[in-house]
C-alpha cells in the first residue's frame, strides 16, 4: 500500500514538472494556489451564446481576468458553491474585482434556457455571464477544455442529473490560459491568484 502511495505521489510530481517545462516564455514565476497551466495548448477559446443572446468568445473580455466554470443550474451543491466562491473572491478584491469576469458554461442546454441561466447568474453576481450552445457545440467545447460530463438517469422516469468535472479555468488579461483551480479551494486562495494575475 505504501509503495502504491509513493508511486502516485511521484506520478503527480512528474505531471506538475511537465507543466513547468511547458511554461510559456516570459510566464510569471510567482507561486499560485491553483495549478499553473501556462503554455497549455488546449482550452484556447470558446464561442457560445450568452444568456442575453449575444455570441461570446474569450477575446470579448481582454483586459479582464476570466474565470470559466462548467456546470448546470439544477446542480445541488458543487455548482452553486463554486459560483458563490468566485463571487466572494471577486468581492474580496475590492475595486479590482471589476476586472474579473465569471463565465458559467452549461453542460445541460436541454433544460438550461437563457431565462433560467440569467436568473441563476443574478443569484451570484449580476456581471457573471452564462454561456449556452447546442448539444453539439457543448460537446465540442467540453472536449477542447478536457471537461467530462454525462447525463445520469434519476429516480423518476424522465428525470436526470449531470456528472461533470468540477474546477475552474482562469485566463489572464491577455486572454491566455494560466490556471486550473480545484473545487473548494476557498475564496481567499482564489482571490490571491486573481490578484496576482491582475497585477502582472
Amino acid at each position: 500500500m505504501k509503495r502504491r502511495m509513493l508511486l502516485l505521489a511521484l506520478g503527480a510530481s512528474a505531471a506538475l514538472a511537465a507543466c513547468d517545462r511547458g511554461a510559456a516564455p516570459g510566464a510569471s514565476s510567482g507561486s499560485f494556489n491553483s495549478i499553473d497551466l501556462t503554455g497549455a495548448s488546449y482550452a484556447q477559446d470558446l464561442r457560445l451564446t450568452d444568456h442575453n443572446g449575444q455570441e461570446r468568445s474569450l477575446a470579448d473580455f481582454r483586459g479582464k481576468v476570466v474565470v470559466v466554470f462548467f456546470g448546470f443550474t439544477q446542480c445541488p451543491d458543487v455548482c452553486p458553491s463554486a459560483m458563490a466562491e468566485l463571487a466572494q473572491a471577486k468581492q474580496a478584491l475590492g475595486p479590482d474585482g471589476e476586472r474579473v469576469q465569471g463565465l458559467f458554461v452549461t453542460v445541460d442546454p436541454e433544460r438550461d434556457t437563457p431565462e433560467l441561466l440569467k436568473a441563476y447568474m443574478t443569484n451570484f453576481d449580476p456581471s457573471f455571464l452564462a454561456l449556452r450552445g447546442t448539444p453539439e457545440q457543448t460537446a465540442a467545447v467540453a472536449k477542447d477544455f478536457k471537461v467530462y460530463y454525462k447525463k445520469v438517469p434519476g429516480k423518476s422516469e424522465g428525470s436526470y442529473t449531470m456528472d461533470h468535472t468540477a474546477g475552474i479555468y482562469v485566463y489572464d488579461t491577455s486572454g491566455r490560459l494560466r490556471l486550473y483551480g480545484r473545487h473548494n479551494m476557498g475564496p481567499q486562495a482564489l482571490a490571491a491568484d486573481l490578484r496576482q494575475l491582475l497585477s502582472a
